[in-house]
């Protein structure tokens, strides 16, 4: 690959699915026949991985970096399903494909760290004490034949309360 000149020529992860669709496109050279429908399915699914990874990396909004990144994501496992579907019908070697399916594997590995990072959602790391948790969950239940039920009515001021003349509002 020439030096380069936008930032997405920086990414491993595109350089890595550059290749990727050249190696598709070299060994669907092969496929024809019954096979012809799979293999323009797949050529269209191996450019939309490193399309998608350029598309997303222009975007200055995160939320749509990371929707491009899970979009070039779905695009490697449809891959990946179309190599199965090859396979299954003998139009690719079982080799050749588990040697594909390593790239993809990286490159969805990749795209799903780089998802996570611009979308924005995490969860902190927490280290969770799971014996605490079940004492409390038993010892509410070996009481819970002691508590008598509520009896499910409406308030006595029936709905005036919960209402603004028009309709109802619902506590919070």
């Amino acid at each position: 690959m020439t030096e380069p000149i936008f930032d997405h020529d920086r990414l491993d992860v595109y350089r890595l699915s550059i290749g990727y669709v050249a190696a598709a496109f070299d060994v669907s050279k092969s496929l024809s026949g019954l096979h012809r429908h799979a293999r323009d399915q797949w050529l269209r699914a191996a450019q939309s991985i490193p399309l998608n990874i350029a598309e997303g990396n222009g975007k200055r909004s995160l939320k749509d970096r990371a929707r491009f990144f899970d979009i070039a994501r779905g695009s490697a496992f449809e891959c990946a399903a179309i190599q199965d579907v090859l396979v299954a019908t003998d139009g690719l070697e079982d080799v050749a494909s588990r040697e594909l399916k390593r790239m993809l594997k990286r490159i969805v590995s990749m795209l799903t760290r780089m998802a996570m990072k611009f979308d924005g959602v995490r969860e902190p790391s927490v280290d969770y004490e799971l014996g605490n948790d079940y004492e409390h969950e038993h010892r509410d239940a070996e009481h819970e034949h002691e508590r008598k039920p509520e009896p499910s009515r409406a308030p006595k001021a029936g709905l005036r309360d919960y209402t603004n003349g028009k309709s109802i509002v619902r506590p919070r």
